[in-house]
């Protein structure tokens, strides 16, 4: 089925809320007109046996009846009407009854008592046509000294009236919900323009085109979000783009050299025949070049594991003090061999993986011993921040710059290109993965001689 579009939702609702609307509205207005009318006409039927009353005051009913009988007939004025005068208990003195309608058993209202809307009776005709109905007793000099009243009218032009009224508010109603669909097509369609010209500015956005924003400033205001975090988004996949391309040109160009000189060494080997020493000389080399490439492959499973929201986190409350010792003693042997010396400082609980934790501290452990200079200190310690836990690893060194700090922590860059054999270039890009997964960050600065490398972890 095929779904219905935003314009014709919205021009489906207006018309429903204006039908709806409309019929209320006509309703009440049906209910008060036929209310109003019904009042006047209960009233008319009341003024008609009031004169009559005033009529037979003063005159005897018998000699008025016999000398002016179409008087009472054109006090009704309509061939609907009824009207009967008798004596109580006795034959008709007269019958005004052009419908021949069956005579209403009703309770006259006594001589002394004043007539009111109560005193109206409503019934029906037998074809649903309203008929109203009202009894009274009037003194007269003749006969008991009183006479009773019965008069009644079939509402036949009132009916009409309201049929007519309520045909009227039908074809209102849907007048107007036929005029407020059409205009809220047109309205609802103009609305929606900048969301048209939006959805064709973004999907003329492709690969080549990642650079391009969307300049929108006469959207409406509803729209400027939307603006902003497409603009945002774009920004990101640019970004990512660009670092997956220069992901891939790092990773071909580091992974060309160990399996050139592979290569190479095989090809210079098989050109002649070696001696034993020779060949085993070549797959010692072989060996350290395969066990390069083995752990840059390693290194790069586990970023791509790292970067997955899915990654299952063994959360633990490590105490930082043992981890220190721990790290001590795996550097140790590693400190002596470059001349320098390990300075614990660090105390206190952290909430987080122990095996990341203990990777990204070895990580920045084994980058400073690399390129601290000889016969200095490599202090690894811990504070408390306003925003959480700091673990900082300082090391004497070359200065960084400003550019070098700012890309300290990409994929395969080195800061040191002549270097290029003994790093990949992924502890560090390691490093920020693992705090990403802790939600802390990770950040570098350079003074006085002084790197200073820091993990903050969020409380």
């Amino acid at each position: 089925m095929k779904k219905l579009s935003l314009a014709t939702r919205l021009s489906l609702l207006l018309s429903t809320a204006v039908i709806v609307i409309f019929a209320l509205s006509g309703f009440a207005l049906y209910q008060s007109l036929a209310k109003q009318i019904g009042v006047r006409d209960d009233a008319a039927l009341l003024t008609r046996i009031d004169q009559i009353r005033t009529l037979l005051r003063d005159e005897d009913a018998i000699t008025l009846i016999q000398q002016k009988p179409r008087l009472f007939a054109n006090m009704l004025g309509n061939t609907e009407s009824l009207l009967v005068l008798r004596f109580p208990g006795q034959p008709p003195l007269i019958v005004v009854n052009p419908g021949a309608r069956p005579m209403p058993n009703i309770t006259p209202v006594p001589t002394d008592q004043p007539l009111s809307l109560t005193s109206v009776h409503h019934q029906q005709a037998e074809d649903g046509t309203p008929f109203i109905s009202a009894a009274a007793l009037a003194p007269t000099r003749d006969g008991n000294g009183q006479i009773e009243i019965i008069t009644g009218r079939l509402m036949s032009d009132r009916t009409q009236t309201l049929n007519s009224y309520r045909d009227q508010i039908i074809v209102s109603t849907a007048l107007a919900a036929l005029l407020v669909a059409l205009l809220s097509i047109w309205l609802v369609r103009r609305g929606l323009s900048p969301l048209r010209r939006l959805a064709a500015e973004t999907d003329a956005i492709d690969v080549r085109r990642l650079s391009h924003r969307i300049q929108f400033s006469d959207a409406p205001t509803e729209l400027q979000p939307l603006v902003a975090a497409f603009n945002q988004m774009l920004s990101r996949l640019e970004m990512g783009y660009q670092q997956l391309s220069q992901v891939s040109a790092d990773m071909a160009h580091d992974l060309r050299t160990p399996i050139g000189t592979l290569i190479g060494q095989t090809e210079v080997a098989l050109s002649q025949p070696r001696s034993v020493g020779d060949y085993q000389a070549l797959l010692g080399s072989n060996y350290e070049e395969l066990e390069r490439l083995a752990k840059m492959i390693d290194n790069m499973l586990f970023l791509a594991k790292a970067e997955d929201a899915s990654q299952a986190m063994d959360w633990q409350t490590i105490d930082l003090a043992q981890l220190g010792e721990k790290l001590q003693d795996y550097f140790d042997g590693m400190a002596e061999e470059h001349a320098m010396q390990l300075e614990m400082r660090m105390q206190g609980e952290l909430r987080a993986d122990p095996q990341l934790l203990q990777r990204a501290l070895a990580n920045l452990m084994a980058n400073a011993l690399r390129y601290g200079e000889r016969d200095t200190t490599i202090r690894v310690l811990s504070a408390v921040r306003d925003q959480g836990i700091e673990l900082v690893v300082e090391n004497q060194g070359a200065a960084l710059s400003v550019e070098q700090q700012s890309r300290m922590f990409n994929r395969f860059w080195r800061a040191d290109a002549s270097r290029h054999q003994s790093s990949s270039g992924l502890g560090l890009s390691i490093v920020r993965s693992i705090m990403r997964l802790h939600h802390g960050s990770c950040a570098v600065s350079s003074e006085n001689g002084v790197n200073r490398f820091s993990l903050l972890f969020p409380r």
